[in-house]
């Protein structure tokens, strides 16, 4: 669950910023982006932002925004795992609609290379070695056997098929990083050192291009990548973030008031 609480900010505040509208329900009106394939996999995670919502709504009713809650909940998802904290800057404010093409489009795919990855990271007013650093989040997690076919070391990639075949098992799944899943640590960069990245998006990051660098810092330095990672979390929570009288803070996450 950790994996997936601090992925869920990534995935909400990538799409017209931190405004908790990836928690959206279909209405009439607007389509969730729930239904977006990079959202499909996020269903308990869901579920727990919501009790959190219902928890807080007894407490302190329309004072706690969703988006805030996604905030807090992936510095406090880090933490639990050894990984950093950070202080979290609230304020945020509700979207009242749900940009599911936005979804699809701004959110990068397994298999992007990496000058694709670098534009959609810079779009969002994140540089490419913030980039790296939000991408040590797969430190921990799964990905399903549909995202990772196409796994580039060749040798490595036979070892991989063996546990993912050709057709069906698509929800088969692997840890991202192969020595401690469960763990926030920095050996997903070591992993990427000896290109064993389990996703094209991983192993691009050190494949001859700009980032490699970085990758061969963060697989020395865990502190450094730590420090950095808490650095990006940070930042990337403040893009385009409503606050004051934009927005709303909603009753119920799923629902615009």
């Amino acid at each position: 669950m950790a994996a997936s609480l601090i992925r869920l900010q990534f995935h909400d505040c990538f799409v017209r910023g931190c405004d908790a509208s990836v928690l959206l329900d279909n209405t009439t009106t607007t389509v969730s982006e729930k239904g977006a394939v990079p959202n499909r996999r996020f269903t308990k995670t869901f579920r727990v932002i919501e009790d959190a919502k219902s928890t807080l709504e007894r407490i302190c009713p329309g004072v706690v925004s969703c988006a805030d809650i996604i905030a807090v909940a992936a510095r406090d998802a880090s933490a639990s795992v050894e990984g950093p904290s950070w202080d979290v800057e609230l304020g945020r404010r509700d979207s009242d609609a749900a940009f599911a093409s936005l979804a699809a489009s701004d959110i990068p795919t397994p298999k992007d290379d990496l000058n694709t990855l670098i534009a959609l990271f810079r779009k969002k007013g994140l540089n490419s070695r913030e980039m790296v650093a939000l991408s040590g989040a797969h430190t921990l997690g799964t990905a399903q056997c549909l995202a990772f076919r196409d796994v580039i070391d060749p040798d490595f990639a036979r070892k991989k098929r063996r546990m993912c075949p050709a057709s069906g098992g698509d929800r088969l799944v692997q840890p991202l990083d192969p020595v401690t899943p469960t763990s926030f640590d920095n050996n997903y960069f070591k992993a990427l050192m000896i290109r064993k990245g389990l996703l094209v998006t991983d192993q691009v990051l050190f494949s001859g291009g700009e980032t490699d660098g970085v990758v061969d810092e963060y697989s020395k330095d865990e502190g450094k990548f730590k420090n950095e990672f808490a650095a990006a979390m940070v930042k990337m929570g403040s893009i385009e973030v409503m606050t004051g009288s934009d927005g709303q803070i909603r009753r119920t996450c799923s629902k615009a008031n």
